[in-house]
């Protein structure tokens, strides 16, 4: 349950995040606006990860291997970077109701991602789920 409870409080915040990215966003363009953001989780990030471990998280951060550090900067890549540049000029140009919707097809490439390659289970749950994501997608899609 400690799982799920961590993914409603993150949906709340991504939820109602792109509101205040839309407003932070006037008058200047997505990368400046993704970096900006990007130097405040880097301090945010930094200063908790200090307060909660010192110095021995450094040492521990010194203990990932390289195959971790490469699959971390391919993830940084395609969500920090790539996606958050494409998220951000999306709620910069568009609708955030709608981006929000599209983005929440996020969900079903994860899951099929899970399932070819890390052998993850799809249950009816989350192929019922994933039609209905499917779905909304393509009703929001006529407003575009």
């Amino acid at each position: 349950m400690y799982a799920f409870w961590l993914a409603i409080f993150g949906a709340v915040c991504w939820g109602i995040a792109p509101a205040f990215g839309k407003v932070g966003l006037k008058g200047i363009p997505p990368i400046e606006g993704l970096a900006a953001r990007t130097l405040i989780t880097v301090f945010l990030v930094w200063g908790s990860f200090f307060v909660s471990d010192g110095i021995s998280g450094i040492v521990r951060i010194k203990t990932i291997s390289l195959g971790g550090w490469i699959f971390l900067a391919i993830e940084a890549f395609l969500a920090t970077f790539a996606g958050d540049l494409a998220y951000y000029a999306a709620i910069k140009y568009g609708d955030v109701g709608k981006t929000a919707i599209v983005l929440a097809a996020s969900p079903l490439i994860t899951v099929w991602f899970g399932w070819y390659f890390l052998s993850e289970n799809i249950s009816m749950i989350k192929l019922i789920g994933g039609i209905l994501i499917v779905i909304g997608v393509i009703l929001v899609s006529f407003e575009y």
